[in-house]
């Protein structure tokens, strides 16, 4: 390329940035967090828009939450490096206060895309990019497009909507806007074209977003995923603590035998890591909720065979995993603060740490027993040995699943209440043998499944499902786990020797 034409290539990247920065100095942070914006930066933008594999004479480019038009600006930059000599942009911006930064930043880019010998039109589009799409979707004259960029807004959808209910019209189901902005953009894309999109992680794996994952490797070829060591890396300035994933897609190819994952400390990091897996390590046939798998290297990998090949389902071994039935607000008159007559332990997570449980709690923030009677008695189960995990972890917890062991001497009582905020591991709603619960207790606490969690979980909630998704030992080997240890009270290391002793038939 000549210095004249880099120089501006460089102009516009610039420009992109500092509209971008005005633009986000004039808007309210709580407002865009309310409406779920997060606009991406020249780096961010740059590192997207490079994702797509080529560029053809003419190409018709759509950007869905343009915002200042960020990710437009970085396609029109790597367009005009190669030999493409028409891109028709089109951009979806709902947001009012966006639209003079959103119509300047596409100005610039009209004016200087010609100095590449480009050519570039872009149309704003100032209404709903859901509705918009549906009428597309309908029109027996269907607009498509050969590639699509998009940073889409991070917002649950109602179930009882009218955006839902317009998703539902063209066959989409999910309840988020992100996933629902992908999943209509897959849909307008022509045979071949190709998406990139930075989204939560979260669509990775669990129920919520089953039909989602669903749409995406039905329709598309996934080709390439970018990640970040930092939850914080993709958004700084925006404050966002989204655990973040970027992804390339080709609609109607299809899937490619290995798919290249990149790990990075930010979109600025000039060393990425890139690594090579075959595509039914990061998507395994065994598992019919098709999980993604976001496996980094090679000690992640020997993490991945390991915990993802163990023999058993919780249904093989009779087990099953359930949220905590007791919902405190909704109970307020039965909670009691102390364990009194008339009242069974009440269990929430506060109770729970480091693998051990202590109740009662007297100075505790949350009641530690539950009143018995009749409007009570459905959320209880009865007394005995249970596994119990958190639901939610802070961020910067050392573990993501954290399992504490109830036994029945806590207190004498017939039945006990768990709280919502915690799972329990259950023998069809009955309390679990005990040295079959200790096994588990210690399995559940070592450090693979907790490395092997991370790789499906981009989040800190542990939901019952994504327990069920795990991979288990048989009973018999679970069972041998607690004979090896009579307490515990352990130190992580003796936990892991012991799980990769017996387990994993190692020294």
């Amino acid at each position: 390329m000549p210095e004249s034409a880099l120089k501006i290539t460089e102009d516009l990247n610039l420009e992109a940035d500092r509209i971008r920065a005005i633009a986000n100095t004039k808007i309210d942070e709580k407002k865009r967090g309310k409406l779920g914006q997060f606009m991406s930066s020249f780096s961010v933008s740059s590192l997207l828009a490079s994702m797509f594999e080529g560029f053809s004479p003419e190409e018709k480019l759509l950007d869905a939450g343009a915002g200042v038009g960020s990710l437009t600006s970085a396609v029109v930059n790597e367009a005009m490096k190669t030999d493409c000599k028409r891109l028709e942009g089109t951009c979806y911006e709902i947001s009012e206060e966006l639209h003079p930064y959103l119509e300047e930043n596409l100005a610039i880019c009209s004016e200087r895309a010609p100095y590449n010998n480009l050519g570039f039109r872009a149309e704003i589009f100032k209404k709903d990019f859901i509705a918009s799409s549906v009428t597309n979707l309908k029109s027996p004259t269907i607009k498509r497009y050969s590639k699509a960029i998009l940073n889409p807004p991070y917002l649950k959808i109602g179930a009882k909507s009218e955006e839902r209910a317009l998703l539902r019209s063209v066959e989409i189901e999910t309840g988020n806007l992100y996933s629902a902005f992908v999943a209509l953009a897959i849909k307008q894309l022509e045979q071949g074209g190709e998406l990139v999109a930075i989204t939560p992680r979260s669509f990775c794996n669990g129920p919520y977003f089953n039909d989602f994952r669903k749409l995406i490797l039905n329709e598309c070829s996934l080709n390439k995923l970018h990640v970040f060591h930092s939850r914080k890396s993709a958004f700084k300035v925006d404050k966002v603590l989204q655990e973040n994933v970027i992804y390339h897609l080709t609609k109607g190819e299809p899937q490619r035998e290995m798919v290249t994952i990149v790990s990075s400390s930010c979109a600025e990091d000039p060393s990425p890591v890139e690594y090579q897996l075959p595509f039914e390590e990061v998507v395994q046939p065994r598992n019919p909720h098709r999980f993604i798998h976001i496996i980094t290297n090679e000690e992640e990998r020997e993490i991945a065979n390991k915990a993802g090949n163990l023999p058993c389902g919780l249904e093989d071994l009779g087990i099953q995993a359930s949220t905590g039935k007791v919902v405190d607000f909704r109970t307020r008159e039965n909670l009691s603060q102390e364990y009194v007559p008339g009242s069974v332990p009440l269990i929430f997570p506060q109770h729970m740490r480091n693998g051990v449980l202590t109740w009662p709690l007297p100075e505790g923030k949350k009641p530690n027993a539950l009143l018995h009677n009749e409007k009570t008695e459905s959320l209880m189960v009865p007394n005995g040995t249970y596994v119990l995990t958190r639901r939610l972890t802070a961020k910067e917890e050392r573990r993501r699943i954290a399992a504490s062991l109830y036994t029945p001497d806590t207190a004498d009582v017939p039945v006990v209440g768990f709280e919502n905020k915690t799972n329990y591991f259950h023998a069809n709603g009955e309390p679990l043998e005990e040295n079959l619960a200790r096994g588990l207790w210690l399995f559940l606490n070592s450090t693979i499944v907790d490395l092997y969690f991370r790789q499906l979980n981009g989040h800190t909630q542990v939901n019952a499902t994504d327990l069920r998704s795990l991979r288990y030992p048989t009973a018999e080997m679970l069972i041998e786990l607690a004979r090896e240890s009579d307490t515990l009270q352990l130190e992580q290391s003796v936990i892991d020797a012991i799980v990769t002793r017996v387990i994993f038939n190692e020294r």
